[in-house]
């Protein structure tokens, strides 16, 4: 798994200590795996914590979404962020969890056959637009919005890191034949894995408490969910005010909140978004602005530009996650501005899910 993570070094298991070696127990015995994703994160420990608070109360925490319908969430944004890595972990999750390895395997998020997973899937892939008029309706009720919503931004903030720093399929390279043997036994091990529920908030005693935010307000309603963000957010927050100064930080809000149009033309739009910083400023900020609003853009020679104005592993670390958390509130608070009113045809499949869920 350490194999997985470019650019930085993360921390081993058997040389984890203090709150990494914390972390890395409660991966294993809650996710069955140390995943590179979290564990890339590992030489910023702070910025660790809080990723781990926010993925496991989304998507790992039991609630009134089942797993099926978060790992689905969860493939179906990371199809939209062109995050392959993501995309292939938590496909072959939910077809494990669905017992559909052929068929979704196949087919990938588009072979969807149930129709209240399907509109999730949708709905997922539509939550980083910016326009309103390019999302979908939320299919599913209010009180289902905190972990839904929450696993979204969960995994755009994931796959903007995942993006920089792992490379592009957790599985080895193979001829197809023998690639899609080894897809049917991942979603086989991984959807065992995802049935055994974890009780919500576990992980919270990792990150002191934090006061709510409004752009948080779609956590309402779920207290682990909201205290995991909320503790996260604050955490994150300082690691980037340690790292960048504040008015570099206001030029990548600035540009956040007036992003370019789509797939602006190579790297201009980005230098000239940082032209007016000093030399020794700009790469760092333009590696922020990259991983916001253009992960897959990022390359090689990007990183380097940081480790020659002395960029070390965790400042590399607490740049991106800092720009990265940052991008994906937005979309959290847009997905929120939209409402949530169940889709036509939807809202029976999804209380039935929610019966289930509570029965078990």
């Amino acid at each position: 798994m350490l194999t997985h993570v470019r650019h930085v070094t993360p921390v081993a298991p058997r040389a984890a200590d203090g709150p990494v070696a914390r972390v890395y127990r409660q991966m294993a015995d809650d996710f069955g795996v140390l995943a590179p994703p979290v564990l890339l994160h590992s030489p910023a420990p702070d910025v660790l914590r809080a990723c781990w608070l926010m993925l496991r109360e989304t998507l790992l925490a039991e609630g009134l979404v089942g797993r099926d319908a978060k790992e689905v969430v969860a493939a179906a944004v990371s199809e939209s962020n062109r995050c392959p890595y993501c995309v292939e972990v938590h496909g072959v999750t939910a077809a494990g969890l669905l017992r559909d390895t052929d068929g979704w395997l196949a087919a990938e998020i588009g072979g969807i056959g149930d129709p209240r997973l399907r509109a999730l899937a949708e709905w997922a892939r539509h939550s980083g637009a910016v326009s309103p008029a390019r999302r979908r309706p939320p299919p599913f009720p209010t009180e289902h919005g905190p972990e839904l919503i929450g696993v979204a931004v969960a995994f755009h903030y994931l796959n903007r890191m995942v993006s920089v720093f792992l490379q592009d399929s957790p599985l080895p390279p193979a001829p197809a034949g023998i690639r899609s043997g080894v897809r049917r036994t991942a979603a086989r091990i991984m959807g065992a894995l995802a049935r055994a529920g974890r009780p919500p908030g576990h992980s919270l005693e990792l990150l002191p408490p934090a006061p709510p935010e409004p752009d948080l307000a779609w956590t309402v309603g779920q207290p682990h969910v909201a205290a995991a963000f909320a503790r996260a957010g604050q955490t994150v927050r300082r690691a980037g005010e340690a790292a960048l100064p504040e008015h570099v930080r206001q030029r990548i809000l600035a540009c956040l909140d007036d992003p370019p149009p789509p797939e602006p033309g190579g790297g201009r739009w980005f230098d000239a978004a940082v032209a007016e910083l000093t030399p020794a400023e700009r790469p760092a900020a333009r590696l922020a602005l990259l991983t916001a609003l253009a992960p897959y853009r990022v390359t090689d020679a990007d990183v380097a530009a940081c480790r020659d104005g002395g960029t070390d592993d965790a400042a590399l670390v607490t740049v991106t996650a800092w720009a990265s958390l940052a991008a994906a509130r937005r979309i959290g608070a847009r997905l929120h501005a939209d409402g949530v009113v169940p889709a036509p045809g939807v809202d029976a499949a999804v209380g039935e899910e929610a019966s289930r869920a509570g029965e078990s």
